[in-house]
C-alpha cells in the first residue's frame, strides 16, 4: 500500500518502479531540463503537484471539427488543415496583419491576425495548424479574424476524435512540448493516492485524484474535462478555508482574548452623540461586533458596507467599548487623506462621547509626533488614528485591544499582522467599501465573521451614469462648468499618474482598445489652461508627498478648488458633500467595483451627482457592456456580482500583493455550489479535528501545509 502523499508508478509504465512524492521537483520529469525547466520555473511550476495543477487554458474539441465547407458562416467552428501560405501585410504604418490560408480537402480559409507581427515566424508553410474562432465570409473566402490556434504535431495529424489540451506556456516552451511533458507526466506519476478521506469523495459525488488529473489535462471530452476541473476546484477551496481556519487557530493559540465591556457610559454617549439613529442594518453590526468583543475569544469580524452605508458610525462604537475597559484601539487607513478624514468625522463624535484620540500620520510633524506617541505609551490615547505610521517602531501602545483595519485588502499582509502584533490578542475588525459577493467572501474569508450593512442611513440625491465617447467630451465638460457655476464641485479621474508610465497597475481588463491612456499630469495641464482656465483646479496623485496630498485635498473640501484632477487615490473613503460631478477617462480600464467606489464620492449631499464615464470602446464590446451595467445600476453587490463573472478575484478585491490568496482552479461565479460544500465540509473536519490528527486525515492535512506554506511562514491571509 501507497504511503500517504505518495504515488506510485506502476513497473508497466515502461520505467523503473519507484516512488515519488508530490512535492518532488519538476526536473525529476522526463524531457524538463534547460530552457524547458527553466520556463517551467517562471510560470511557477517547481514541483510535481505544480505541474499536476496547472491545467490547460483551453480545449481543441477535434470530435467536433468540421470541414472547411461545411464550417458555416457567422458561427463557431473549429477546423484542422495543411498551411498553404503565410503572409505579412502593412496597409497602415502601425498595422501589421499576418494571413495564413489554411486547406483541407474541401476547400480554404484565411485567418488574419492583427498586431501580431512576430506569427509571422510562428507558421510555416506545410504545418497542421487548427483554427477556432466565428465563420466570416468576404473576397471569395471564408475567414476567421485572430482565431485560437494551434500548430498540430506530427502525431497530432491523424484522427481529429480527440480533445487536445492547450496549456498555458512560457518563452522557451511551446504548448506541444507542455503537452507532452504533461503527458509523460501523468503516464509516469498518476497513480496516487487521494489525500481526500474517502467518505467525503462520495458524498460529494467526486472523481478520484489520479482520474481527476488525467481527465483535467487529457481529457476524452469536454464534459470529463469539467468534472475533473470541478474536483481539482473542490480541493483548491477546502485547502484554502483549511489553512485560513488552521492560522487562525495558531495566531490565538495560547493567547485568550481580551473580554470588552461593551455596555458601559462611553458606549451610551456614543450612540447619544452620533448625529443620526442607526439603522436597523447597523444595529445588527454593532450587536455582532460588540458580542465578538465581549467575548474572551479574540474577534476577528469583516464589515462590508457600499459607499455611504456609514461603516465609520458603526466601528465608532467598538472604539467607545474600548474606553469603557480601559484599553486601546488603533484605526489603520491605507491614506493619510483616509485618515485625517476619520479624525475630522469621527473625531468630534468620540470627543462628545469622552473618548480621547489623536492623529499620526507620515506627515505629522516630529514635535506633534512625540507628542501623540507619548500619549499612545501612557494610555491616555484611547483611540489613535493613522496611516502605517501607526506601524513604526517608535509606536508603543500601552494596552491595545482593538485593530481597526479600513479597506483591509489594501495592505500587506505583514502590514496587517504588524498592528495586530501591537497587542496581546487583539480583536480586529476589517472593514471594506467594496461590495463582496458570497461565494468569494466565504472563499476568501473564509476564517473571518462577516457583518454587512446595505442601507444608507443618509441616502443622499442620488447619482446619474452616462457612457461618453471621446468625441462626446463637451458634455461632461459642460455639466462640470454648470455644478461649478452653481457653486458645486468636479473630480476627473485618470488611469495613470505620468504619460510615461505603462499601465500595469491598472486593472486587468483586457477588452478595451490599445490607446495612449490619459494620465493626471496631462489632464491637469489641459484642463487648467485649455478646458477651465478661469476655474481653478487641483491636482493630486499617490506619488506625491503626504503634507502636499494633504494640503490639496483641503483646499478642495474647503471649496478653493473648483476641479480636482485625481487618480483613483480618492477611490476610498473620500467626503466632499458639495462635489456633484465626475468625468472618468479611459473608463474601460477600471474594474467595475473601482468605478462604483469613484461615483460614490458624488451624489453624496443633496445634490444629485453627475458621472460621465469616458470611454473609447465601441458599442457591443464587452468592455462597452461593462460600463453600460453602471448606467443601468446602482447596486454595488449587483456590480461586484458581474466583475465577478469577468475578471479575477484578485481583481475584484483590488489587490495584487505577493502572498495573497487567490484562486486559480474556481469559477466563483459558476461555483457557488463548491464554494458552498468546501465551507462546510472544512467547519465540519476543523470541529471533529482541529489539528486535522485523526486518522485518515495525514494526507489531507500535508496537502494543505504544501500548498499554502507562505500562510505559515509569513502569517498570510487573503
Amino acid at each position: 500500500m501507497a504511503e500517504p502523499g505518495t504515488i506510485v508508478v506502476p513497473a508497466t509504465s515502461g520505467r523503473l518502479t519507484r516512488t515519488c512524492a508530490l512535492d518532488d521537483r519538476v526536473s525529476r520529469l522526463r524531457h524538463v531540463s534547460g530552457q524547458r525547466l527553466a520556463a517551467l520555473e517562471r510560470m511557477g511550476v517547481r514541483t510535481v503537484r505544480d505541474l499536476f495543477l496547472h491545467l490547460p487554458r483551453r480545449y481543441l474539441d477535434f470530435s467536433h471539427v468540421v470541414p472547411i465547407a461545411h464550417a458555416d458562416v457567422g458561427q463557431e467552428a473549429t477546423v484542422v488543415g495543411r498551411i498553404d501560405r503565410v503572409e505579412l501585410k502593412r496597409p497602415r504604418p502601425r498595422l501589421p496583419i499576418v494571413e495564413v490560408f489554411v486547406m483541407d480537402d474541401t476547400g480554404v480559409l484565411r485567418a488574419s491576425f492583427f498586431k501580431q507581427p512576430w506569427l509571422k515566424d510562428a507558421f510555416s508553410e506545410g504545418d497542421t495548424v487548427a483554427l477556432s474562432g466565428k465563420v466570416t465570409f468576404a473576397y471569395g473566402f471564408k475567414q476567421m479574424a485572430s482565431p485560437f490556434h494551434e500548430v498540430l504535431g506530427p502525431n497530432e495529424t491523424g484522427g481529429y476524435s480527440r480533445v487536445v489540451p492547450v496549456h498555458p506556456v512560457s518563452e522557451g516552451l511551446t504548448p506541444a512540448w507542455m503537452r507532452r511533458i504533461a503527458s509523460c507526466a501523468v503516464a509516469d506519476f498518476s497513480d496516487v493516492c487521494d489525500f481526500l478521506p474517502a467518505s467525503l469523495v462520495a458524498a460529494r459525488g467526486l472523481m478520484g485524484w489520479g482520474a481527476a488529473v488525467r481527465a483535467a489535462h487529457f481529457p476524452s471530452s469536454l464534459d470529463e474535462a469539467e468534472r475533473a476541473r470541478r474536483r481539482l476546484a473542490y480541493d483548491e477551496l477546502l485547502c484554502l478555508q483549511l489553512v485560513l481556519r488552521a492560522r487562525h487557530a495558531l495566531e490565538g493559540a495560547g493567547r485568550p482574548g481580551f473580554s470588552h465591556t461593551v455596555d458601559g457610559p462611553h458606549v451610551a454617549a456614543l450612540l447619544d452623540a452620533l448625529p443620526f439613529n442607526l439603522t436597523g442594518e447597523q444595529r445588527a453590526a454593532v450587536d455582532d461586533i460588540l458580542a465578538d468583543m465581549a467575548s474572551p475569544r479574540p474577534m476577528n469580524r469583516l464589515l462590508l458596507g457600499d459607499v455611504g452605508t456609514g461603516k465609520t458610525a458603526v466601528a465608532s462604537v467598538a472604539m467607545a467599548a474600548c474606553a469603557d475597559s480601559g484599553t486601546q484601539c488603533a484605526v489603520m487607513a491605507p491614506t493619510s487623506v483616509l485618515a485625517r478624514q476619520y479624525a475630522e468625522k469621527t473625531g468630534p463624535v468620540l470627543d462628545a462621547a469622552g473618548v480621547t484620540w489623536r492623529l499620526l500620520t507620515g506627515s505629522t510633524p516630529a514635535d506633534e509626533r512625540a507628542s501623540v506617541t507619548e500619549g499612545v505609551a501612557s494610555g491616555e490615547v484611547s483611540v489613535l488614528f493613522g496611516t502605517t505610521a501607526i506601524l513604526s517602531e517608535d509606536v508603543r501602545f500601552c494596552d491595545l485591544s482593538l485593530a481597526v483595519v479600513d479597506e483591509q485588502h489594501r495592505f500587506g499582509v505583514n502590514q496587517r499582522t504588524g498592528l495586530k502584533g501591537k497587542g496581546e490578542a487583539a480583536d480586529v475588525l476589517t472593514m471594506t467599501a467594496t461590495p463582496i459577493p458570497r461565494t468569494l467572501a466565504l472563499s476568501v474569508y473564509g476564517d473571518v465573521c462577516v457583518s454587512s450593512i446595505r442601507e444608507r442611513p443618509h441616502p443622499g440625491a442620488g447619482t446619474t451614469t452616462t457612457v461618453v465617447p471621446p468625441e462626446s467630451l463637451d458634455i461632461a465638460f459642460g455639466a462640470i462648468r454648470e455644478e461649478v457655476a452653481a457653486g458645486h464641485q468636479a473630480y476627473v479621474v485618470c488611469p495613470l499618474v505620468d504619460d510615461a508610465d505603462d499601465g500595469s497597475e491598472l486593472d486587468d481588463v483586457p477588452e478595451g482598445p490599445e490607446r495612449t491612456l490619459k494620465s493626471a499630469r496631462a489632464a491637469y495641464e489641459e484642463l487648467s489652461r485649455s478646458v477651465f482656465p478661469d476655474l481653478s483646479v487641483g491636482l493630486i496623485h499617490g506619488r506625491m508627498a503626504p503634507a502636499e496630498k494633504d494640503a490639496t485635498m483641503a483646499a478642495f473640501r474647503d471649496g478653493a478648488v473648483d476641479v480636482l484632477v485625481s487618480t483613483t487615490v480618492i477611490e476610498v473613503g473620500v467626503d466632499v458633500p458639495n462635489a456633484c460631478a465626475m468625468l472618468v477617462y479611459d473608463a474601460d480600464r477600471f474594474g467595475l467595483a473601482t468605478l462604483h467606489q469613484l461615483r460614490g464620492r458624488v451624489g453624496r449631499g443633496t445634490v444629485a451627482g453627475r458621472v460621465f464615464l469616458e470611454t473609447s470602446s465601441k458599442r457591443g464590446t464587452p468592455a462597452r457592456k461593462r460600463l453600460s451595467a453602471l448606467e443601468r445600476s446602482t447596486d454595488g453587490l449587483e456590480l461586484a456580482e458581474l466583475d465577478l463573472r469577468l475578471r479575477h478575484e484578485g481583481d475584484v478585491l483590488g489587490y495584487r500583493q505577493s502572498g495573497a490568496a487567490t484562486l486559480a482552479l474556481v469559477d466563483l461565479a459558476e461555483d457557488g455550489d463548491l464554494v458552498e460544500a468546501a465551507h462546510g465540509d472544512a467547519l465540519a473536519l476543523v470541529e471533529a479535528s482541529p489539528d486535522l490528527s485523526a486518522p485518515g486525515l495525514g494526507p489531507l492535512a500535508h496537502e494543505v501545509e504544501e500548498r499554502f506554506t507562505l500562510y505559515f511562514k509569513d502569517g498570510g491571509g487573503a
